[in-house]
């Protein structure tokens, strides 16, 4: 659906020369939600304006649905720009029109017959829950509101995809949870392929199939969202992962865990998809002649399904200590990971 080759664009300064995209190579298959993520200053909101050519690119190319984005001239890309929405964090509704003729005004600038452009209107009201609320200005309107408005004028005229960038920013958790649900909605009723743009790791974990961590102007990690949650290879990847999870893997932190006893072994257990849902803990308690203490943990919803970290002491003899991560390991989808003996 979308082939991105050797991306780059580059800022001059005064001074000197700034690349905020650097030589991005990126597949994007279609129906799916993409997420990128970094923090201030990674270059992923000039990424997603380089894709319909809101920042024109110093080098590579854009390809959406077979057709080179980068090679259109102004005539072609203003058709093209129909088929890609976007929405923006501070919403960027004309605040002298009411929430229809907000939705209609790209309609209009299509040139679409006024009797089609309620019909269609109307359709987009009731698919972003705003019935009720059509002749509302933006300022009678609260922020999670506003973002609806954003997101049924994007879909005005039928788009194939969907650029968020940083849409959920500006929203309270709440109002932010309700517009990813959104979004997973309209994903399923119009296979609309999406790229989202974030530094919430709670936005990616929650709606992402697969995801992209950018780090100056790179990708250093990408892949299936779930994956890169069990094994974040990159330090900016491990630090958004914490951020979700509201655990640290760091060392010193494992060390201070470990430090507290002084039998046994701790061990770290990863819980994922149905395996999540078991009662793990007191089946293996039952089984074996063993103590399990739980000392931190934590499990979490994805869109691949549950994912957890639990970090327990398993006391008792050394057999059956033994036996009992042999049966997780062998028995169980539950990925073990032995950090410590502390006999």
């Amino acid at each position: 659906m979308i082939s991105i080759k050797g991306l780059t664009k580059t800022f001059a300064t005064p001074s000197n020369r700034i690349t905020a995209v650097d030589d991005l190579t990126l597949d994007i298959k279609e129906g799916e939600i993409f997420g990128v993520i970094g923090y201030s200053g990674a270059g992923k909101s000039t990424f997603v304006r380089l894709l319909n050519r809101l920042e024109e690119p110093s080098a590579g190319q854009v390809t959406i649905d077979n057709q080179d984005i980068t090679a259109l001239n102004s005539n072609q890309l203003r058709l093209t720009r129909q088929e890609i929405g976007m929405i923006f964090q501070h919403f960027n509704l004309l605040w002298s029109r009411t929430v229809k003729d907000n939705i209609a005004f790209p309609l209009e600038i299509s040139g679409v017959a006024k009797q089609e452009r309620d019909k269609r209107v109307q359709e987009l009201i009731n698919l972003v829950g705003l019935t009720g609320r059509e002749d509302a200005y933006p300022s009678q309107l609260s922020g999670g509101q506003k973002q609806r408005v954003g997101i049924a004028r994007a879909l005005a005229n039928r788009p194939k995809v969907l650029l968020c960038d940083e849409a959920t920013s500006a929203l309270d958790p709440e109002t932010t949870n309700s517009i990813l649900d959104l979004l997973v909605d309209i994903n399923a009723k119009l296979d609309l392929t999406i790229i989202l743009i974030t530094h919430e790791m709670h936005v990616i974990r929650k709606i992402c199939n697969q995801v992209a961590v950018m780090e100056e102007g790179k990708i250093v990690e990408q892949g299936d969202v779930l994956n890169v949650f069990r094994h974040p290879k990159q330090q900016v990847t491990q630090k958004f992962v914490e951020q979700v999870m509201g655990t640290s893997e760091e060392h010193g932190d494992v060390d201070e865990l470990v430090n507290r006893y002084d039998s046994g072994k701790i061990v770290k257990l990863h819980f994922i998809g149905e395996s999540a849902n078991q009662a793990l803990i007191s089946q293996v308690a039952k089984l074996f002649d063993i103590d399990i203490n739980i000392l931190q943990g934590k499990i979490t919803q994805m869109q691949q399904g549950a994912y957890g970290t639990l970090f327990v002491q398993i006391d008792g003899e050394k057999a059956e200590i033994d036996s009992a991560i042999a049966y997780i390991t062998e028995e169980t989808s539950v990925e073990v990971e032995v950090l410590r003996n502390v006999e």
